[in-house]
């Protein structure tokens, strides 16, 4: 699965809007949409806090792996 459908279901899942995503991101609804359709490749740092967003990991997201349980540190 390719990492913008899985940003949407994840968002999807926690009954969260583009818009509500976007300024957790402190960005326009405009730039997260291209994320979330794929139009642009996510920066790293916009990774990491979706990650922590969440509470998943950065595979997770990135479709590394089907578990979305976040590493034990």
């Amino acid at each position: 699965m390719a990492y913008y459908q899985r940003i949407r279901e994840l968002r999807e899942d926690h009954d969260l809007t583009q818009r509500q995503v976007a300024e957790y991101l402190n960005m326009p609804q405009p730039q997260y949409f291209r994320y979330e359709q794929g139009y642009r490749d996510i920066p790293t740092d916009i990774l990491i806090a979706l990650a922590v967003l969440y509470k998943t990991s950065t595979d997770y997201i990135l479709g590394r792996t089907d578990d979305p349980a976040p590493p034990n540190v």
